[in-house]
């Protein structure tokens, strides 16, 4: 018996052992601050033809007016472990001159990839870009607001298995299932912003505050 016990005994410590190993690691990381300084250089600009300079600066962005557009991406999603899906997005934009868009703000839903458009078609669109190949002014997420230069604009998106929400100044513009449907990015410059980025049209733009949390 007294041998029984003993092999139990060595057999249940290796056993805890091995639940310390994989249970007790490090704690998940749950939250980035992709301005902070570890994250700064992962920024560069898009490489759209005849776009404005980007800068980044005391944790801001600034997309200056582009002929006619303007992009900034961060590429090291994958590496750095930035989930693709059940995350929030909260960011700040404000546009300093122009009136097209100044926040649109790339992103990846699963594989996918699409971009909340803020102020574009003339200055006050609101939407996703695209859903079923129809564009921001084209599918169900189109809306509108005003949006006034040289102030802080506050955007909330949220990314789940089934629907997408986007908030502006804590107002709930986009409420869309994704369910059964295609997801994309309108061909063209934008693409360059993948896998997350910011860009800007005919505008100069700046970004702050960007904070990746998961849901």
């Amino acid at each position: 018996m007294n041998q029984s016990i003993t092999r139990f005994g060595g057999r249940a410590a290796w056993l805890c052992l091995f639940f310390v190993l994989t249970h007790c690691g490090p704690p998940r990381r749950s939250e980035w601050k992709l301005l902070a300084d570890e994250f700064t250089a992962s920024w560069k600009a898009a490489g759209i033809a005849e776009e404005g300079s980007v800068s980044i600066k005391d944790g801001e962005i600034t997309l200056h007016p582009g002929q006619p557009m303007t992009g900034v991406r961060f590429d090291p999603w994958k590496s750095a472990d930035l989930p693709r899906m059940r995350y929030s997005i909260e960011y700040e934009a404000m546009r300093l001159e122009g009136n097209d868009f100044f926040g649109t703000m790339t992103f990846p839903v699963n594989e996918a990839h699409v971009s909340l458009v803020i102020g574009g078609w003339g200055g006050t669109l609101v939407g996703i870009s695209s859903i079923d190949d129809m564009d921001a002014n084209e599918n169900n997420t189109h809306g509108n607001a005003y949006f006034e230069n040289n102030r802080w604009h506050k955007v909330r998106v949220e990314v789940r298995e089934d629907e997408l929400r986007a908030w502006i100044n804590d107002k709930l513009f986009v409420n869309v299932s994704t369910k059964g449907h295609k997801l994309g990015l309108r061909p063209g410059d934008i693409e360059k912003c993948a896998p997350f980025g910011f860009a800007s049209f005919a505008t100069q733009a700046r970004i702050r505050s960007v904070v990746i949390r998961r849901l």
